[in-house]
């Protein structure tokens, strides 16, 4: 297994493991998170001091154009119980998905090291959120890294039902506007497949980054 070095260099994502591991080690060098994702890498471990670096086979993308939204979410859309924002409380909504109990997992991959990795990227504008409101508290949203033409999806949270996919519908018709390729949704789930996203090969994932 590829272990990384202090060069920002990566070996290419076609040569990952089985488990699609395709490096270990290096730090949390905003700039090497970034060079990551912009080749289809993403950061994902439980401790800052054994980093894992990942570009599973299949991927789960979600096409803007392909997003699926039952009869009961446009009901709550009409009803409009929530407010929606972008990008005003990005490291709240972080921290909220950092704590977010998940079934099946005991602790969370979203480190103390990645949370400040994140905060500077936010900085520099290529970190964004989503944020859902209701009654002045924030009750869901999510973030991921702004590739330009492809948006990372990283984390989502929830502490009232269906908050997160208000999130996610938001945040795909602000991408339709402005000419986004894909979402990249890392691994399967079945929340994101019923809202349309899809398993498309590795290798086609990466030429929408090419």
């Amino acid at each position: 297994m590829h272990k990384l070095d202090s060069e920002h260099i990566f070996p290419s994502p076609l040569n990952a493991s089985k488990e699609g591991i395709v490096a270990v080690g290096g730090d949390l060098d905003p700039k090497r998170i970034l060079l990551a994702y912009k080749m289809g890498i993403f950061p994902w471990f439980e401790n800052d001091n054994e980093l894992l670096w990942w570009s599973p086979d299949p991927r789960m993308v979600l096409f803007p154009e392909k997003l699926r939204i039952s009869k009961s979410t446009k009901k709550i859309l009409k009803n409009n119980p929530f407010q929606i924002t972008f990008n005003k409380s990005f490291m709240e909504v972080v921290n909220a998905c950092a704590k977010v109990k998940r079934f099946g997992q005991n602790g969370t991959w979203i480190t103390d090291g990645l949370m400040k990795a994140y905060k500077i990227l936010h900085d520099k504008g290529h970190a964004y959120s989503v944020e859902v409101w209701e009654n002045y508290e924030l009750v869901g949203g999510l973030y991921g890294i702004d590739l330009g033409n492809v948006f990372c999806g990283e984390s989502m949270f929830t502490k009232t039902n269906n908050a997160s996919k208000i999130a996610f519908i938001f945040l795909v018709k602000e991408l339709l506007k402005n000419d986004y390729k894909l979402i990249d949704c890392q691994v399967p789930s079945a929340h994101l497949k019923s809202l349309g996203a899809e398993i498309i090969p590795r290798s086609e994932f990466l030429k929408y980054l090419a």
